[in-house]
């Protein structure tokens, strides 16, 4: 093993994709966004980007401006913002994937091991959404 390589502590997280489904009955969406959490951690984020071109490619129709309200309150959710003030992380993440049938959805979650939960949101967000 190469001595300089330093072992860093590497925590499981949990991360689910924010999907856009401008047309429910349709089933078609776009990745929006991803939340991350890290219980070790108590570590919870969000990060959004919708590309409205493949929105309206879905939807010519959709409420782009609704959505982006939509994406910003997922991340306030995280930031602990409003109603989820008095939560804590883990609360906040388990609200905000929870299944539900609107244009805004979560999707499944998955697991992986990291040393900074910060960076694998941005790492996420540009491998499965941009």
């Amino acid at each position: 093993m190469n001595a300089d390589v330093v072992d860093e502590q590497r925590d499981v997280f949990e991360y689910a994709l924010v999907r856009v489904v401008p047309r429910v009955e349709r089933g078609e969406l776009i990745n929006a966004g991803v939340v991350v959490y890290c219980r070790a951690r108590s570590f919870v984020a969000a990060r959004t980007h919708l590309d409205e071109r493949k929105l309206l490619a879905l939807d010519p129709e959709a409420d782009v401006e609704g959505v982006r309200a939509a994406l910003r309150a997922v991340e306030g959710v995280c930031d602990g913002t409003g109603q989820a003030a008095g939560d804590n992380p883990g609360q906040r993440f388990r609200w905000l994937i929870a299944p539900r049938s609107a244009v805004v959805q979560p999707g499944p979650v998955h697991t992986g091991l990291t040393a900074d939960p910060g960076a694998e949101v941005e790492r996420l967000l540009d491998v499965l959404v941009r």
